[in-house]
């Protein structure tokens, strides 16, 4: 059996701009996927807080500003039980004080313009990973589901070379192939590991979001983490269970992957989940599900916490 705490390191979740929604809630009560009120069994427990907004609607700039100022208010009021982190030691540090390390991550680099002055700004204000595109193409790149075929423009390569220099996680989930293997030459180049924050094995399930065995095992070559979605539309077709999503897990870990799968539930941003599933502290009934398949609770946490805080340790470093 589990200990009582469980260790949890989420890289994707969706519940700022459901706040944008229902501005009652709060990062520890809401209706939502995600609650940390309810997710109790979780210590230490990390989350990267994603600012979303449709980048084709005319105000996602703006409403991109107002999830900040959402992420930011919260972490300053809630300072006895949240700590906004920049880096792995910060959120050693929040652990240690049993409070959750809020990391803040950017969903579309087209919510800043594609701009690498706004990145900087950002940066400064606390953000750790950047999306180079969601669904739609953009200045940088095109994404899986619009203009895959085009990779990384000048302005593309410019951009994610800025955000190695500045220690933010390039996040590949979303873009398109031609642009993955893009950013797989410019890390070669900095030696930086490439995120998949919340993206599947397209092997087990042939959906455009999900990745190739050539790519995990890129993204494995260099260090970097690849976060098992808990949409349901990711996973497969029919009933999804919690052996689906086992089935995307085992798959990854065939390809030598036990240091890179890590855990990115899109919470928030799920329509539909595993069956049983209701929000992030369904991973507790994961983590329960691969120690009664007799993985080592060593590996399991791994999967659930230390490889994403150890991609963190290599890339935020200031």
């Amino acid at each position: 059996m589990a200990s009582k705490h469980i260790p949890l390191f989420d890289g994707h979740c969706d519940t700022l701009s459901r706040m944008l929604l229902y501005p009652g809630e709060r990062l520890f009560f809401g209706h939502g996927q995600w609650n940390l009120d309810l997710a109790v069994r979780y210590r230490p427990h990390a989350q990267f807080f994603a600012v979303f907004f449709d980048g084709n609607h005319p105000l996602a700039k703006y409403f991109a500003k107002r999830q900040l100022k959402i992420f930011t208010r919260d972490c300053k009021q809630f300072q006895d039980r949240v700590m906004l982190c920049r880096t792995a030691d910060e959120a050693k540090l929040a652990g240690e004080q049993r409070k959750l390390a809020a990391f803040l991550s950017l969903e579309g680099a087209e919510l800043i313009g594609c701009s690498e002055r706004e990145l900087e700004k950002w940066h400064k204000k606390g953000l750790r990973m950047v999306n180079v595109t969601w669904a739609h193409a953009n200045a940088l790149s095109g994404s899986c589901t619009e203009e895959p075929e085009r990779g990384l423009s000048e302005q593309g390569k410019s951009f994610v070379k800025k955000a190695n220099e500045l220690g933010i996680l390039v996040d590949v989930s979303h873009l398109s192939e031609a642009g993955f293997w893009d950013v797989v030459k410019l890390s070669e180049e900095s030696r930086q590991p490439i995120v998949a924050s919340h993206s599947n094995s397209k092997v087990v399930y042939p959906h455009v979001r999900n990745l190739t065995d050539d790519q995990f095992s890129a993204i494995m070559k260099y260090h970097g983490v690849v976060g098992l979605n808990a949409y349901s539309r990711f996973l497969g077709e029919g009933e999804v269970t919690s052996n689906t999503l086992l089935a995307h897990l085992e798959h990854f870990l065939s390809l030598g992957g036990e240091r890179t799968v890590a855990l990115g539930g899109d919470w928030d941003g799920c329509e539909s989940l595993p069956k049983g599933y209701t929000g992030v502290w369904s991973w507790a009934e994961f983590y329960e599900l691969l120690l009664q398949n007799n993985y080592k609770e060593s590996l399991v946490n791994d999967l659930f916490y230390n490889n994403f805080m150890r991609t963190v340790n290599r890339v935020c470093t200031m």
